[in-house]
């Protein structure tokens, strides 16, 4: 995280006191870091810059609570958080950005492993994984924790590409859809990969 500066102090403080300039000037300071932050979960610049403009925007309308005294990056960090738990139930609710939410179903598993093997998000992706037929469980695990190619899995296995493919687009839509029954715990678990990867 960020300390805050003398310097970031006093931009805030003219934030405080309405001055646009000072708004572009946090914008400038923090945009950067927090964009990255953001495509690494979302994976659309689209969305991405949306879900910016958004955060930015509600740091001008709570300019006035803002504390000077406590960690603006928290602050702003929060205000982030809740603009990406916003887009994934927008992402839930239209079906035309199914493929996106996809994607996120099958968040790469190696990016779980700094946290606890009894960590409650860790251990309902390992859940929904082991509802798979073995062969296809064992194929997902292959191409997505192991980080094989498609090739490479059926060389591996001895079985065909279209049946590796086959077995990754059926193991992906089962993950969703468990997932999208313990909607709450996916965000959180995205929320939590976002904010410490």
């Amino acid at each position: 995280m960020f300390e805050t500066t003398q310097q970031e102090n006093e931009i805030l403080i003219r934030l405080q006191q309405g001055d646009s300039k000072a708004l572009a000037e946090i914008y400038r300071l923090y945009n950067p870091r927090l964009y990255g932050r953001i495509l690494q979960l979302v994976k659309s610049v689209p969305q991405t810059e949306e879900i910016l403009q958004d955060v930015f925007i509600k740091v001008w309308e709570y300019r006035a609570s803002i504390d000077t005294e406590k960690s603006f990056v928290a602050f702003l960090f929060k205000i982030a958080e809740n603009k990406v738990y916003d887009f994934f139930r927008k992402v839930t609710r239209n079906k035309k950005l199914e493929a996106g939410f996809i994607a996120l179903a099958t968040i790469d598993y190696v990016a779980l492993q700094e946290f606890t093997e009894d960590d409650e998000k860790v251990v309902l992706l390992e859940k929904v994984i082991k509802t798979l037929p073995p062969q296809r469980q064992q194929v997902f695990r292959l191409c997505k924790m192991e980080g094989m190619s498609y090739k490479e899995v059926s060389e591996f296995l001895g079985i065909s590409l279209s049946t590796i493919s086959d077995h990754m687009v059926k193991a992906t839509k089962a993950i969703l859809s468990q997932l999208e029954i313990h909607h709450k715990a996916l965000l959180d678990l995205a929320v939590i990969v976002w904010l410490f990867s």
